[in-house]
């Protein structure tokens, strides 16, 4: 046998050849490594039968018995050089190994040999080899494209690594199974070692392939696909295997917390776009579909919530039991059966009436400082959802309650005082919040800046810190709207976006009674709740020949809050009740004050700063 470098167009398929076809072989898989390093192991090769004649006459004078897809394959690059302009000689040739002339029964067993005798590398003698060319600067990149695999593929080779020496070793000699390492790559180092003691205890029992993946997950293995939430932004531990797709949750127990609070969520949205009632069923019920047939939202249709051990929640919109819906079909039951209470206002429109008052409620603390100094100090004393310090984020679930906020008076006053106290602080007075929202200096630098300012501005930034931290929805609103004696009607104007959120007939036609009257309620208390909308809106606005109400605000509103129903689900009622709690409890407790005992009084080097903080203060409780 003799080596040589042969021509392409002198090489020709011998029908000898196993994998000779009339149609080209599929060479994707060593196309790159061809275009890379070109032809590295010889093809074999044999003289044409009539060799002399036919290099006499420009045709191929070697045929293949071995080497089919390289040939082709080498063809492909040279032609892809050729088109490009980059052709050289040595991608014209191919390196053969010549046989001498024989019959083909020589050259067919040739062929098979060459092709049946390969193995393909495990994959530790993967490792192996990728680890050494990286040691010697090649990155995951260079390695994919020289031997045509995915960067993943080589980047899972690659992580090997990160098992122990001895796993490695018997997953090479096959001791162990593909599906069983697949799971101790989601160990830690102290599992692997775990796992081998386990192996190596006679009376000991080593769990392999699913049986791993539980032990592994402490007997619950939820994949990250089946949550609900965002599962980076949760910032809960997430293990991943090298060899499959799956990632799963490190903590059960923390998934299913977030996981129940994003169907909470969900909940409370299903409930506001009409459905009857939302059921969460348990992990260890089921919902069977032949137990219940399908109902629309309108025909008091439910959400069932179908929860499974492994974190997957199936959702099934507007259903109900078989039963119910005959007795509905039938017309029966429904004056026995219980009905649903729904709340006074949807949680939607709470939030708008909370975003408003809280509006209104931090631009009249602008005026009066000492309260917020003592509101602030109650914040930082008792704690808050917000006391971090961070600024309320003023979320709003629609597009129109956040623009009509935007356009409200107070939200307008105090934005532009906020942009006053921020160039103050020598800060960008377009940021958003003075809380967190601009890059603000050192402590110590921005503390001997405000020892500059005089009393009125520093009361100011209070106001400032204290309406951005200042919580939505909470009692402490309520109590110092209470404090403030705050009239909404100066505050506040009927707008579409809460004349579009009013959908209760039942409320409509309360409003109509305190807007437009008795007599123009009753006479349309059967009209549609779009109808009853626009009759509120032409009387709230003076159109349509009605008078306007200028300066009315609903009941839930206002400073001090009620509701127009009894069916409860009002924020700020709830917020007015849990402040006024408060207040009685501390009246109480001063019935019997005691003053404090010790020594004699330190003193005060800033004695005329405080007393002129608290002479402002006293003024402004003198006025409350």
């Amino acid at each position: 046998m003799k080596l040589d470098f042969i021509p392409l167009e002198r090489l020709c398929i011998s029908k000898a050849n196993m994998r000779w076809s009339k149609k080209a072989p599929d060479v994707s898989d060593i196309l790159p490594t061809v275009r890379r390093r070109g032809v590295i192991q010889p093809v074999i090769v044999r003289p044409c039968p009539c060799a002399a004649e036919e290099a006499a006459n420009g045709a191929p004078s070697f045929e293949i018995i071995a080497g089919s897809r390289r040939f082709h394959a080498a063809r492909a690059v040279w032609q892809e050089k050729r088109a490009a302009g980059e052709a050289d000689s040595e991608c014209a040739a191919l390196p053969c190994a010549i046989l001498e002339a024989g019959d083909d029964a020589d050259a067919i067993e040739a062929s098979l040999i060459e092709n049946a005798a390969r193995r393909d590398p495990s994959e530790v003698a993967q490792w192996k080899a990728f680890t050494r060319m990286v040691k010697e600067g090649r990155g995951v990149d260079d390695i994919a494209a020289t031997f045509g695999l995915p960067d993943l593929a080589v980047r899972r080779v690659l992580a090997l690594g990160n098992l122990l020496p001895r796993i490695r070793q018997l997953y090479d000699r096959e001791a162990i199974d593909r599906s069983t390492v697949r799971y101790l790559t989601m160990a830690s180092k102290g599992q692997q070692r775990a796992w081998l003691a386990l192996l190596d205890d006679e009376d000991g029992y080593a769990p392999t392939g699913h049986q791993l993946k539980a032990w592994l997950l402490g007997g619950q293995s939820i994949p990250v696909r089946h949550a609900l939430f965002d599962p980076e932004a949760s910032g809960l531990a997430i293990v991943s295997d090298l060899f499959g797709e799956d990632a799963y949750f490190a903590d059960a127990g923390l998934f299913w917390d977030a996981q129940n609070a994003a169907i909470a969520a969900r909940r409370e949205a299903w409930l506001d776009a009409g459905w009857s009632d939302v059921v969460i069923i348990p992990v260890n019920e089921h919902f069977s579909a032949w137990e219940y047939e399908k109902a629309p939202k309108r025909k008091g249709g439910r959400v069932y919530v179908d929860l499974r051990s492994n974190g997957e929640a199936v959702i099934h919109e507007g259903y109900l039991s078989r039963k119910e819906a005959r007795r509905k079909a039938a017309g029966q039951g429904d004056a026995d059966r219980p009905r649903i209470v729904r709340p006074e206002l949807t949680s939607t429109l709470n939030g708008y009436v909370d975003l408003h008052r809280h509006a209104a409620v931090r631009a009249a603390l602008l005026d009066r400082p000492g309260i917020a100094l003592r509101l602030m100090l109650a914040h930082a004393v008792a704690g808050s959802s917000l006391w971090s310090i961070r600024a309320e984020p003023q979320t709003a679930r629609h597009e129109d309650v956040a623009q009509s906020l935007a356009a409200s008076r107070g939200e307008a006053l105090f934005n532009e005082r906020r942009r006053a106290v921020l160039a103050l602080l020598c800060a960008d007075p377009d940021d958003a919040h003075l809380l967190g929202g601009h890059d603000a200096p050192d402590l110590v630098t921005l503390f001997h800046r405000m020892l500059d300012l005089p009393d009125a501005a520093l009361m100011d930034i209070v106001a400032i810190v204290m309406g951005e931290s200042l919580a939505s929805g909470s009692a402490a609103v309520e109590a110092a709207g209470l404090v403030l004696g705050l009239d909404m009607g100066q505050w506040w104007a009927s707008d579409d976006a809460f004349l579009a959120l009013l959908r209760d007939r039942e409320l409509l036609g309360a409003l109509l009674a305190e807007v437009a009257g008795e007599a123009v309620a009753a006479a349309n208390v059967k009209e549609k709740a779009r109808t009853q909308r626009r009759i509120l809106g032409d009387h709230l606005r003076g159109e349509n020949g009605r008078q306007a109400r200028a300066g009315w605000v609903p009941r839930w509103m206002a400073f001090p809050p009620s509701a127009y129903t009894a069916r409860g689900g009002v924020g700020s009622v709830s917020a007015h009740e849990a402040a006024c709690a408060a207040a009685s409890a501390a009246e109480d407790r001063e019935d019997d004050p005691v003053p404090p005992q010790g020594g004699a009084a330190l003193p005060d080097p800033d004695g005329e700063e405080r007393d002129a903080l608290g002479h402002r203060a006293e003024q402004d409780r003198l006025a409350a």
